[in-house]
């Protein structure tokens, strides 16, 4: 069986916690290697996209695990989106908000070669498992989407004994206005 060198695209410390940990113990059949890529250019205002970051830097250093940070472009995203400001949330507008942060780590995944991307978007209650996985398998092509049915007692225990910096919204600057 071919071994999966594998992106984990991660939106912040609290959600990605077990996962992570998961890979970092082998815990995941067939992943040979991993990196936590995060890349949420959907997160605002930008104050509130660097505390996650640094969260999740600290969490992956912690574990000693490696991690990629993608560029924070928020009006790329903005225009990414446009003319979906006023979507529910876990509708249209996070179907395409999915699909391209699975864009980038698509092309992350090729010029880094790895074979398979999995995520962690699903995990927040705030967002629906199924409708991330649509969009990763609308956009991977040739990068294998792996799946993972993470750990959820893991991730809640490690929250429970963590002090992450915790947020009450997905991060979307037209979902704040709702919480």
């Amino acid at each position: 069986m071919e071994k999966i060198k594998l992106v984990l695209v991660s939106c912040c410390a609290p959600c990605s916690a077990g996962a992570i940990k998961q890979l970092a113990d082998g815990n995941i059949a067939n992943v040979d290697d991993f990196i936590v890529l995060f890349f949420n250019p959907n997160i605002f205002p930008e104050g509130e996209y660097t505390k996650r970051m640094n969260e999740q830097i600290k969490y992956c250093k912690k574990l000693g695990v490696k991690y990629a940070i993608g560029e924070y472009d928020h009006d790329a995203w903005r225009a990414a989106v446009r003319g979906l400001e006023n979507e529910p949330e876990r509708g249209g507008r996070c179907s395409v908000c999915f699909a391209y942060r699975f864009e980038y780590a698509k092309r992350f995944a090729r010029e880094h070669g790895y074979n398979a991307v999995a995520s962690v978007l699903g995990v927040s209650r705030h967002k629906d498992q199924h409708q991330v996985d649509i969009a990763a398998e609308s956009v991977l092509d040739k990068i294998k989407y792996f799946p993972i049915k993470w750990d959820e007692k893991l991730r809640q225990e490690i929250n429970r004994e963590s002090d992450f910096y915790r947020q009450n919204y997905c991060g979307c600057e037209f979902s704040i206005r709702k919480v």
